[in-house]
């Protein structure tokens, strides 16, 4: 699933592409690549790479994101790090960005700099939210975040889940679901999530596509407000 040097991830709340990105992140830092994570999930965020801060940094990866006061700030920020990071090449990146309009926005003001990059961007869904309830809703949303983002999808990933509830029947399920959505984008589906204690229930003969293996790692930070449903905010900050 991380096959480029620069791996954008979106969706919308809920669709598990933190987890993803820190999972990946360190999948790859195992492997002894030098390893960058990029949070920009910057609006009313409550899942977010930034809480496994101390994880990462165990495991020798720098996480970019803001930091002091401005950790826990109700706005998008745009750190210099993050131009010079997704432009060294002798580092692997992962960007863990949001999937609302605000969101992907925040990708738009970097289109400068992803421009010609060696990059994937890959939508998360997870058809048990209320975003991306079905395959329209879900299309819809991946429409408008290429628009606001100013790129297009290159893969998708299949990530339905319902936390400690989740069946293999369920991941099935949103992976048929993910299969339409991109075969109407004109993408294929990179991979189908599934978390370790369902290893053995799914294999990659079966699913057609990689079965990326996942260990819950972040927790919602403490006091963080969960998002608005439509979420607003001030203009980017750049620091």
């Amino acid at each position: 699933m991380f096959e480029r040097r620069l791996t954008v991830i979106v969706g919308h709340f809920g669709s598990g592409k933190t987890e993803i990105a820190v999972n990946g992140a360190l999948c790859m830092a195992s492997r002894g690549q030098p390893v960058s994570l990029v949070d920009l999930d910057v609006v009313k965020p409550y899942f977010r790479s930034r809480e496994a801060c101390q994880v990462l940094q165990d495991a020798g990866i720098e996480l970019v994101a803001p930091g002091g006061e401005s950790a826990t700030a109700d706005l998008p920020i745009i750190l210099p790090r993050v131009r010079a990071v997704c432009r060294d090449t002798s580092r692997r990146v992962l960007v863990d960005a949001g999937g609302d309009a605000t969101g992907a926005r925040v990708l738009g003001s970097l289109s400068d700099v992803l421009d010609g990059l060696d990059m994937d961007f890959l939508l998360v869904l997870n058809f048990r939210r209320p975003f991306t309830y079905d395959v329209d809703s879900a299309v819809a949303m991946a429409r408008g975040i290429e628009t606001v983002a100013r790129r297009k999808l290159t893969g998708v990933v299949s990530n339905t889940h319902l936390m400690a509830e989740t069946t293999i029947e369920l991941v099935n399920e949103g992976l048929r679901y993910s299969r339409d959505v991109a075969e109407i984008l004109g993408v294929d589906v990179r991979a189908v999530v599934i978390e370790d204690r369902l290893a053995d229930c799914l294999g990659e003969t079966e699913a057609g596509c990689e079965v990326f293996h996942l260990t819950r790692v972040v927790q919602p930070g403490v006091g963080t407000p969960r998002p608005r449903t439509q979420p607003s905010g001030p203009p980017f900050v750049v620091r």
